[in-house]
């Protein structure tokens, strides 16, 4: 008796019942109803998961995660990929400078202080003076 098949694959087959092979497979009804019930456990769900996370935002005081003791203050883009910004870190501001690869403190300053602007501090130096002269000379034609 020469077969194709290896005798284990006979010896197994003979083993699996032929009524499930006979028997076809339904499909059980999914009515309307259970529809209903999968939405409202998903509705639970969501709804516990985001409890969780007002909770946990109420016990931190209301800062976000991950933030500390530090506050970003202002910031102003140089280019592309370079930053300036301005962060809060207890008593004192920071002014840090950011490229790729790298982020350097580039001043120190005391909580609040004001730095004047370029404007005023440079307001007496002949350049600015020439400029004056001549807008009033056109303001004034």
């Amino acid at each position: 008796m020469v077969s194709g098949q290896p005798p284990l694959l006979r010896f197994l087959a003979l083993l699996l019942p032929l009524s499930a092979w006979a028997n076809e497979t339904t499909s059980p009804n999914v009515g309307s109803g259970t529809f209903v019930q999968a939405g409202l456990a998903l509705a639970l769900i969501v709804s516990v998961l985001f409890g969780l996370a007002w909770l946990a935002r109420k016990l931190n005081g209301g800062k976000g995660f991950g933030q500390g003791g530090m506050k970003i203050v202002g910031g102003v883009a140089l280019g592309p990929r370079e930053r300036i910004i301005l962060i809060e870190v207890g008593d004192e501001w920071l002014v840090i400078g950011i490229v790729p690869g790298q982020i350097r403190t580039l001043h120190r300053l005391a909580k609040g202080a004001t730095v004047g602007t370029s404007a005023e501090v440079n307001a007496d130096s002949p350049f600015s003076q020439w400029l004056k002269s001549v807008t009033d000379r056109r303001h004034n034609e």
